[in-house]
């Protein structure tokens, strides 16, 4: 197994850029990009949403799971900073409120939402504490707080980082650590914290970075990494373009089986984390 145990965010790495960046990313990003049965049901019963309560889904993209919880019921409005994400949100029809804003800065008023949940995102934040502190603000006393996110250690343990060790190490980054994250958490106001470990399952729907461990020829296929944020932002084109030819190859002899065997591990791809 591979630990990084520092880690550094790039400065490139600020909203203005995901705003563009997911400009880009935004087009065609619903063709592998969905939201998955599972990890939408995780969240809705992680929330324990109330009885006519309102909730926040923050960087809610294309509006994905924002969709899928509003299809179970819930009164669900969405922010984003990205044009593109949002003018596809709107296109699905929601009969709801989508907002561009970011995470430091959220147009509601204090206390508006019963709960808030947050997919795929705090690594995109420019202040993260900032931003939990905005959260805090904007849930009532009581609510619920779920995260889906991942950390570095976790990322670092992806057998992808065999074949694109810098992409990887990029990635992990820019995302907290578990006990960073806590520590946000703290300081913005939020007590009890849960987690729960989330492993890749074969019928993921979402293809997110690691959304193909069990499947590694969908690597291979521009349009799978089109939709992955770290193959976007990866910092050595030469890299990518080598361990895919690497990658083709191991798969081709089979060595992609030891591969992904050297880095089984118990520390879960990614996890629930959930604030009160």
């Amino acid at each position: 197994m591979y630990y990084l145990w520092m880690f550094r965010r790039p400065a490139f790495f600020k909203e203005f850029s995901m705003e563009v960046i997911y400009n880009t990313i935004g087009q065609g990003y619903n063709a592998t990009r969905k939201a998955d049965p599972y990890i939408a049901e995780r969240l809705y019963q992680l929330l324990l949403p109330e009885e006519n309560g309102i909730y926040l889904d923050i960087g809610c993209g294309t509006g994905n799971y924002l969709q899928a919880m509003i299809n179970k019921g819930l009164d669900m409005k969405g922010i984003d900073p990205s044009d593109i994400m949002l003018d596809a949100a709107r296109g699905k029809q929601l009969n709801t409120e989508l907002i561009k804003a970011y995470a430091h800065d959220i147009p509601f008023p204090k206390g508006y939402f019963n709960g808030a949940m947050a997919i795929l995102t705090i690594h995109h934040w420019s202040n993260r504490q900032t931003g939990m502190n905005e959260l805090r603000r904007v849930i009532k006393p009581g609510g619920r707080l779920v995260f889906f996110s991942f950390t570095p250690q976790q990322t670092m343990n992806y057998w992808l980082h065999h074949y694109f060790p810098r992409m990887i190490t990029q990635a992990a980054s820019i995302v907290p650590t578990l006990d960073e994250m806590k520590d946000i958490l703290t300081e913005a106001g939020f007590g009890t914290t849960e987690t729960e470990l989330y492993y890749t399952k074969e019928d993921l729907q979402d293809h997110f970075m690691y959304a193909h461990k069990h499947k590694p020829e969908m690597y291979l296929q521009q349009e799978a990494r089109d939709g992955m944020s770290a193959f976007r932002l990866a910092p050595d084109g030469q890299e990518i373009a080598d361990g895919l030819e690497k990658l083709r190859t191991d798969i081709a002899s089979g060595e992609i089986t030891n591969i992904i065997k050297k880095y089984e591990n118990d520390l879960g791809d990614y996890l629930f984390i959930v604030a009160r």
